[in-house]
């Protein structure tokens, strides 16, 4: 027992320094536009080089290409901040024009989007819509846009997600958590959806026993029938608390899950839940789907302190692990909210940095470009303070995944002692990363910027017209 002691000193000794140091995240810039993008303060690996495809444009989030091999964009129409436009998808024309294809002002925001046999398919959320609504897979069809998914619970802090077309012929798309890690909080106060939808809370994908573990907060200022604490349980609605062995039913759609459904309609299906935001979608050469997960923060009502984000290899009905689970084990900071667990959680296929937030990817299929079957993961980058303290930044890049070893290295990051945002750093480099794609040829990887987004005590300011596509190909 006393040999122990030294080893039981340490983690207190770090939890001391954490509390102790200041915040030094990739979201502290002090920004005044224009913003000015330009490869050559991005480093690459010998033999890359990267150019700007696209400058100027609002909250950029996904990138597809259609039957002539002609880039589309998807303009969001949100971003955290509450800064709500249109989303609209683009198509980028070779001389640097860009054409609107399709807007909308509801279905906000556009995540993601996919193309195939001449229909884009874009991932939406229902921030804006008012008084029902929720996340919609769409189709857009010669500017025409139609609900292909109705219904997916996308309100709260993580939305609609994807979509990926299978080599099996269905359509994929994921479905973020309401919450954190599982209990309607303060934190969703400030992130604004709370004050709209306060019966709003997460769904689970099947049947779940609770352990009843309940969380004491203050009451939001201004919060309608709310005076002095408020307790709290998961899986229910703010202010309800919740009793040991009290059973949540199942629904679907659900949230923190990855579905499918069929590009001409039909009903979705579920493909794996346990996911907390599951956010890129991408399959390999081998036909397997991965998906990336943005894992916990330190923030609200039951703060989950530094769990990496993941890259999973998704099985077929597996369960993976959200909210009691990271990375295949238990949570040790905080109590389980599940009295029994829906199966045992996978290991994931790769780890990344603590609020790195590794987003949309893809697999490189072309000897021309190199690296066959390794992943091209965008990393967004952390929003603390919001999200926990850093003591540096992290993520504000692209990296490169072997899924066989889950060895990651840096392909794409800024020049500088310290590899932040370029509004961090003062310079033209990478800003958020938030998506990766190959077009058709396999030759030429594309990187969705979402442009700057700057964080402090008071909340999170977005900076339109800041977006960039960059585009990255081999020397020769």
């Amino acid at each position: 027992m006393p040999r122990s002691a030294p080893f039981l000193l340490l983690p207190l000794l770090v939890a001391g320094c954490y509390g102790l140091a200041a915040n030094d995240g990739g979201g502290g810039a002090d920004f005044s536009p224009p913003r000015v993008a330009e490869g050559s303060d991005v480093l690459l690996p010998p033999g890359y080089r990267i150019e700007v495809v696209a400058t100027g444009l609002t909250y950029p989030t996904g990138i597809a290409f259609d039957g002539d091999g002609v880039p589309h964009v998807v303009e969001a129409g949100y971003s955290y901040g509450e800064d709500f436009r249109p989303a609209r998808l683009l198509r980028l024309e070779a001389d640097g024009t860009r054409v609107v294809i399709a807007e909308d002002r509801a279905n906000v925001p556009w995540n993601g989007v996919a193309w195939h046999d001449g229909v884009f398919m874009v991932s939406a959320s229902g921030q804006e819509e008012q008084p029902a609504g929720g996340g919609k897979i769409l189709r857009i069809r010669d500017g025409h846009v139609i609900p292909l998914v109705d219904g997916l619970p996308g309100r709260g802090d993580h939305h609609t997600n994807g979509p990926a077309m299978g080599p099996d012929g269905w359509l994929y798309f994921a479905q973020g958590t309401a919450t954190n890690s599982g209990v309607v909080g303060l934190d969703n106060w400030e992130m604004g959806w709370l004050r709209e939808y306060p019966d709003y809370h997460d769904q689970p994908c099947a049947d779940i026993v609770l352990r009843g573990e309940n969380f004491t907060t203050r009451a939001p200022e201004g919060m309608a029938g709310r005076q002095g604490t408020v307790v709290t349980g998961a899986f229910v609605p703010y202010g309800i608390p919740t009793r040991p062995g009290q059973v949540i039913q199942g629904t679907f759609p659900c949230a923190g899950a990855v579905m499918r459904v069929r590009p001409e309609g039909g009903r979705p299906e579920l493909v794996a839940w346990g996911f907390r935001n599951p956010f890129g979608l991408a399959f390999d050469g081998q036909g397997r789907l991965f998906v990336s997960e943005n894992a916990y923060d330190r923030r609200g009502s039951r703060p989950v302190f530094g769990t990496a984000d993941h890259l999973w290899r998704v099985e077929l009905g597996a369960w993976y692990g959200w909210p009691d689970f990271s990375g295949g084990k238990p949570l040790r900071d905080t109590p389980p909210l599940l009295a029994r667990h829906p199966g045992r959680p996978p290991m994931p296929a790769a780890f990344f940095a603590v609020h790195s937030s590794a987003n949309g990817f893809d697999f490189s299929r072309s000897p021309v470009f190199g690296h066959v079957g390794h992943a091209f993961v965008a990393q967004f980058g952390d929003l603390t303070p919001n999200t926990g303290k850093l003591l540096a930044p992290t993520g504000f890049r692209v990296v490169e995944v072997d899924v066989e070893t889950g060895v990651i290295h840096d392909f794409a990051v800024n020049a500088g002692k310290v590899a932040g945002p370029a509004s961090w750093g003062r310079t033209r480099g990478l800003e958020r990363p938030i998506d990766a794609s190959f077009d058709p040829s396999g030759r030429a990887l594309y990187v969705v910027d979402f442009g700057i987004l700057t964080v402090d005590e008071k909340g999170m300011h977005p900076y339109p017209g800041t977006g960039v596509v960059w585009r990255i190909v081999r020397d020769g």
